[in-house]
């Protein structure tokens, strides 16, 4: 008899237009492990609570990132593909775990921590501004990993302690009650370290440096003619692994084009605005089709609501068992 297939798990937070790093470090790469894994891939609407709440805004940011995903290549047929907000079992659990979960483990993580010292060098107090959503993310986040019994969850290595907390709380209830959670692996994307925005930090929403998969040609050209360079004519030899256009360039450029362009790079002969050039012309081509189906999924939103209520029906009907079973371990039922 084979092995039923093991289950990798993304959520993916609503949080503006998705980017060129999106692509790279995590749609990409999400969309070809579905082909190896039981993917569940979904919207996680209640973790941008966090920050977002103006109805209009959230509800923009999730049909949004819903279109990017199945215009990207996202398969309905191959992946569960949910709004978190519809798997009522995902906030059951989050209360479960609440009270297993040592308070200690929760001060240690990463976004509290930060944002009780960035309140203490301010002269604040510690907890000021801070609401109790952003210290249980980390409960809510292990909620939607155990449910589904995930074996794999690709992450940032900002997100790698979520995994490690989500396995310290389960570790510990299985050895109280035996073996109901599988303790899940994070897998670390390397792509998303090596994907700089237009001013050489790591391409994010945050540090507003970001270059849009789905704008129009005109703003793609925009922002990439604005990413940072250094001041060698084009004469001198550069360093391609330390220029901020081509470690964009290379992921998107035709194999024959990147040795072309590495060649000009370490002999001379290369301007910088004539690979920008070339890149907004290659970015805008290459995401020419999936702009169109990105743009007719904003039309209709009522398609993409079809596609998240059958994955959200399929989610549950492997998230229905283990809450019975977590009750019946617990005495309620």
């Amino acid at each position: 008899m084979n092995a039923a297939p093991k289950i990798a798990l993304t959520g993916i937070k609503p949080t503006g237009k998705p980017h060129i790093g999106n692509f790279l470090g995590m749609i990409r790469p999400a969309i070809d492990l579905s082909g190896r894994y039981r993917a569940f891939y979904f919207i996680a609407d209640y973790h941008a609570l966090t920050t977002y709440k103006d109805r209009a805004t959230l509800q923009r940011h999730i049909y949004e990132v819903a279109a990017t995903w199945l215009a990207l290549g996202l398969d309905p047929g191959r992946v569960v593909f949910f709004r978190q907000s519809d798997i009522a079992e995902v906030f059951e659990l989050t209360w479960i775990l609440s009270c297993w979960a040592p308070k200690g483990l929760l001060n240690r993580a990463h976004a509290y921590k930060t944002a009780v010292q960035t309140n203490q060098d301010e002269g604040k107090e510690a907890d000021e501004g801070v609401n109790a959503g952003l210290y249980n993310y980390p409960l809510l986040m292990a909620a939607d990993i155990l449910l589904f019994g995930s074996h794999l969850v690709p992450v940032g290595q900002d997100q790698k302690q979520h995994i490690e907390i989500t396995r310290d709380i389960a570790s510990s209830f299985n050895h109280r009650h035996g073996d109901i959670f599988t303790l899940p692996e994070a897998l670390v994307g390397e792509e998303a370290k090596v994907v700089p925005g237009i001013d050489g930090r790591k391409m994010s929403k945050n540090y507003n440096n970001t270059i849009p998969i789905f704008d129009d040609p005109s703003a793609i050209r925009k922002q990439v003619m604005r990413i940072v360079t250094d001041s060698k004519s084009p004469q001198e030899p550069k360093d391609p692994d330390q220029c901020n256009v081509f470690a964009i360039y290379r992921h998107f450029a035709p194999p024959q084009a990147v040795e072309r362009r590495l060649h000009a790079y370490r002999h001379g002969g290369l301007a910088y605005s004539d690979i920008k050039q070339e890149l907004a012309h290659i970015l805008a081509e290459n995401f020419k089709p999936q702009r169109a189906a990105y743009e007719a999924l904003l039309e209709d939103r009522a398609a993409v609501d079809r596609v998240l209520a059958q994955g959200a029906e399929q989610a549950r009907s492997l998230a229905r068992p283990l809450m019975s079973k977590l009750r019946r371990t617990i005495g309620i039922d």
